[in-house]
C-alpha cells in the first residue's frame, strides 16, 4: 500500500494529512490526538476514526495543520483525516457522506470584509441622525 496525501481546508486553516499502514496511531502537528486541547476540539477530530471503526486501527495518520482558530483547525483536521480514510476503504465514503457531508466536501463560507462606517461589522452601518 502506498502512501495517501490528502489537505482538508476550513475558513483560513488548512490541514494536510499523511495517511501510511501501521497500528491506529493518529498524530496532529506531531502531537498524539489523545493530548490535544480543547477536548471539543479533539472529539471532532475523532469523529472519523470512530466511524471508520476497525479499518481505523490499521494505519497510522499524521495531520499538519496551520492557521485559523482552534475548533478551524478541528474541523480543517477532521476533513483531511475522513477523507484519507475514504480514500484508503472505499466502502467508508457512503457511510461518511450519511452522517455529515461536510466529512468529505470542504465548507466554502468565508467571513464577510468590513464595509467602510460599519463599526467592525460587514452589514451594520452608523446610525443616522435626522435631529
Amino acid at each position: 500500500m502506498n502512501l495517501i496525501h490528502v489537505s482538508g481546508k476550513r475558513k483560513k486553516a488548512v490541514a494536510r494529512a499523511t495517511l501510511k499502514p501501521g497500528n491506529g496511531t493518529v498524530r496532529v502537528n506531531k502531537k498524539l490526538l489523545d493530548i490535544i486541547m480543547p477536548p471539543l476540539a479533539r472529539l471532532k477530530m475523532r469523529e472519523p476514526l470512530i466511524l471508520a471503526g476497525s479499518a481505523a486501527d490499521k494505519v497510522n495518520i499524521s495531520v499538519n495543520v496551520h492557521g485559523g482558530g482552534s475548533m478551524s483547525q478541528a474541523e480543517a483536521a477532521r476533513l483531511a483525516i475522513a477523507k484519507a480514510l475514504a480514500m484508503h476503504d472505499k466502502k467508508l465514503r457512503p457511510v461518511f457522506l450519511e452522517y455529515d457531508r461536510n466529512m468529505l466536501v470542504a465548507d466554502v463560507r468565508r467571513k464577510e470584509p468590513k464595509k467602510p462606517n460599519s463599526h467592525g461589522k460587514a452589514r451594520s452601518k452608523t446610525q443616522k441622525s435626522y435631529r
